[in-house]
């Protein structure tokens, strides 16, 4: 099954020295959103929107589509 994978937002907030705790603090996120972020699960576009608008970032800068691969 095709995923959204989110490498790019972790390799983004790693590069400019955050933390996962750190992400969860400054865009006010649970601890629930951060595993769902870490395991490419499901989030809300508000998810996105506030990640994007804290970094000031586009959403293809933090997540990537990945097709399946069959």
């Amino acid at each position: 099954m095709a995923s959204i994978q989110y490498r790019k937002l972790f390799d983004m907030i790693a590069r400019r020295g955050y933390k996962k705790t750190d992400l969860r603090e400054e865009v006010g996120l649970s601890t629930v959103t951060i595993a769902k972020l870490s395991k490419g699960e499901s989030v809300t576009t508000d998810t996105i929107l506030r990640i994007c608008e804290r970094f000031d970032v586009q959403p293809g800068d933090i997540m990537e589509y990945v097709p399946d691969r069959d």
